[in-house]
Formats: structure tokens, sequence, C-alpha cells
């Protein structure tokens, strides 16, 4: 699906470490000016100085924790009441691993809230707002995990899977409005996100996980191609097609009147 996005001042959540700081810089050196948007004032103060600095442009610093019922709505009025803003990167999120039944529920709930109900609902801001004015650009950070539920972290796959179901359904669904639309997939990537989660980043295997800046770069050559999905880690984009088309073929026989045959259930004419 090929897309084309307009320039514009960048809101980027998450934004005072890993993929988002990333995301900050590149985009600073892009032009564009920038909201950072994270719980740490101090360090993005730090960061806002630096891009000022060095790539000349104009640096807010919002901070906010997205668990959090009214910073989420002072957030949502910037996205709808700041028309110099045209690109949203919805990157802030947090990881949960471990079995399943080893999570508490508050972390559960944590979780969901940072890494679906903020997502969406910054989202929904921005979308509403750039369709109201005819464009912009929203950038959903997602994750490979989910796509494969093997890989057993069961509720922060299960958020993420969210997020690309949700990207992939705006797209469909404004399509035409001048919102354009990206999720990027990252796989293993090194970022805080693990000694948060309580894994030790040591035990990485280094050949399957990538640096943060690489990965920015090759999601933003992604967003430049038009791409709607991008993984940067996958060699043949003729993969992902692929898995589109197997499916394409299920949707429709997905909902029916009657059960399948292969059921044996299906009622008996006149009975």
């Amino acid at each position: 699906m090929t897309q084309s996005h307009s320039q514009g001042a960048a809101l980027v959540t998450g934004a005072s470490a890993g993929i988002g700081a990333v995301y900050a810089e590149r985009l600073a050196a892009r032009g564009h000016d920038l909201v950072l948007v994270a719980r740490d004032e101090a360090r993005l103060q730090a960061a806002a100085t630096d891009l000022s600095a060095r790539y000349g442009v104009a640096v807010e610093v919002f901070r906010a924790d997205l668990t959090d019922e009214a910073d989420i709505e002072r957030l949502e009025a910037k996205l709808a009441d700041d028309p110099a803003i045209g690109l949203l990167v919805n990157n802030a999120g947090a990881a949960l691993f471990g079995g399943f039944l080893d999570n508490q529920p508050a972390q559960i709930g944590k979780l969901i809230q940072l890494n679906v109900t903020a997502v969406a609902r910054l989202a929904h801001a921005a979308a509403q707002a750039f369709t109201a004015r005819g464009r912009g650009t929203v950038v959903n950070v997602s994750s490979v995990v989910g796509l494969v539920p093997e890989y057993g972290s069961a509720v922060y796959g299960a958020t993420k899977a969210f997020v690309t179901y949700l990207t992939q359904a705006l797209a469909h669904e404004l399509a035409g409005k001048g919102v354009v639309f990206q999720a990027v997939l990252p796989g293993a990537t090194r970022t805080e996100i693990w000694e948060r989660s309580g894994r030790d980043p040591a035990d990485l295997d280094p050949s399957r996980t990538m640096d943060a800046d690489e990965l920015v770069d090759a999601a933003l050559a992604g967003l430049d191609k038009g791409e709607l999905i991008t993984i940067p880690s996958l060699p043949d984009a003729a993969e992902w097609d692929a898995y589109q088309a197997a499916r394409a073929v299920l949707i429709p026989n997905l909902s029916k009147a009657h059960p399948a045959e292969r059921y044996g259930v299906r009622k008996l004419v006149g009975a």
C-alpha cells in the first residue's frame, strides 16, 4: 500500500530514551519542529536543548505519564488544538515478560493502559485533527511479537497485535482523507525496555538484536516508501505480501449463516 506524507511538527511519545529519542533526533535532522513527550522531564529538557542547538528547530517539552488519565487528556487536547503538528510518533510503551500466570493483575492493567489505551486515544485525537486539516501522519510503534504467539509473551504480544491491527484498520477506514498511517514492527532492539521489564540485556543474542538508530532509520525509510507495515529486519517484502494474501483468502469464509460442513452441525432443510 503506497502512501505519501507531508511535513509538520512531530509529536513523539516516549522521547526521553531508546527508540523515541532516536526518532526525535532523526526528525530534527529532517527539519521537523518537535514536541517531546515522556515522564522524565529532566531528560526531555536536555534533549530539547541539544536538538534545538544542533538542528535549529523549535522543541517543546511536554511531561506526561500516559497511564494517567489527566495527562492523556492534556495530550489529546494538544493534538487537537495545535495546527502545526503534522506527525504523531506513538512510541511510548513497555514490556511485560515472564509467564502469564506469573504476571500480576496490576502489571497487566498498567501495560494495557500504556500500550493499548494511550496508543488508541492519541491515534484517535491525531487522526481526528489531521482528517479535519486534510493532512498528517500517524506512526504507531508495534512489535513483531504481536505476530508470533509462540514467543510466549502473552499480554505484551497481545497489546502489540492490537497496535498493528489498529493501524491497518485506520488506514482502510480513513483512506482518501489525507492521513498516512504506518505501523513499525521492531524485533529485539537495544533499549532500556529490557532493564525496565526485569531482563538482562546481556542475555540477548547479538545476532538477532538491532540497534535503535538502525531501526529508526529503516522505519523512516519505510515511511518514505509509503509502507503501511514496516518490519525493519524482514529481508523480502514479498514475504509480508504473501502473509497478507493468505489472510485475504480467509475473508470470504469468516462469517456465514451456517457452520461449515466439517463440524457436522448444519440444520437439515425443512427441519
